[in-house]
């Protein structure tokens, strides 16, 4: 297989992507519901850190519902994909910064820090919505974090997880 066709069959066995997106949008339900509590800052951003952890196995059960190969092992783009994601790991270290340093902006950072990483998926699965969404949530989470509570943040990322697997199931339907 040339390129092209290596990213057309990553597009559609992994369905670009699709289960981590829906396993995002419980991750977020789980923050707004911390945020939404009395808890001290601090300890509502450890949780929300702790939060993060079972988007792996989240994206795994998920991957069953809607029939995504999870590991794609005969397509070698599938280690690419791994390594966008971890990429994302090294970022979060400047959440963790922020997390005793400027806590209450700490949510904002993670929210862009999520965007931001989706930009390589928009060429790995040839995706107009990880574009898009890529560019857009930054954005909105910058003005957003800046001027509301943590809350109303959570609130729009998950408004924003479900827009986004809305586009990602059109998407999808295009190439099956």
């Amino acid at each position: 297989m040339n390129l092209e066709e290596l990213r057309l069959n990553c597009a559609i066995k992994q369905k670009r992507g699709l289960h981590f997106i829906l396993a995002s949008i419980i991750i977020w339900f789980a923050v707004l519901i911390i945020h939404l509590t009395s808890l001290p800052i601090l300890t509502k951003n450890l949780f929300t850190f702790c939060c993060t952890a079972p988007l792996m196995p989240l994206a795994f059960f998920i991957s069953k519902i809607v029939k995504v190969d999870f590991q794609n092992k005969e397509n070698p783009l599938t280690n690419l994909g791994i390594l966008f994601s971890a990429n994302q790991m090294l970022y979060l270290l400047i959440a963790m910064w922020v997390y005793p340093t400027v806590p209450e902006k700490m949510l904002m950072v993670i929210a862009m820090i999520f965007g931001a990483h989706l930009l390589p998926y928009s060429w790995l699965y040839k995706s107009k919505s990880y574009m898009v969404f890529s560019i857009i949530v930054p954005i909105l989470a910058l003005i957003v974090g800046l001027n509301f509570k943590p809350y109303i943040l959570a609130i729009l990322m998950i408004v924003i997880e479900i827009l986004f697997s809305g586009c990602l199931i059109m998407e999808n339907r295009k190439i099956n």
